[in-house]
């Protein structure tokens, strides 16, 4: 089973839609993350949970 590290950003209500598009983007883009989880608060902020694959490197010798 792959392991993961995780990063969690809070996008506040503020914030609109394309920009909050945008800053995943290039956490996608730039520094290999996917999108794990999204939680939608009432007031309309969001949490979101990003995940990236650990890449284990065996040693040569």
């Amino acid at each position: 089973m792959p392991d993961y590290s995780y990063m969690d950003i809070f996008i506040p209500r503020e914030l609109s839609r394309e920009a909050a598009r945008q800053l995943l983007t290039e956490h996608a883009e730039y520094g290999q993350w996917e999108l794990s989880r999204v939680r939608l608060y009432p007031d309309g902020s969001r949490r979101v949970r990003l995940r990236r694959r650990i890449m284990r490197v065996r040693s040569t010798l």
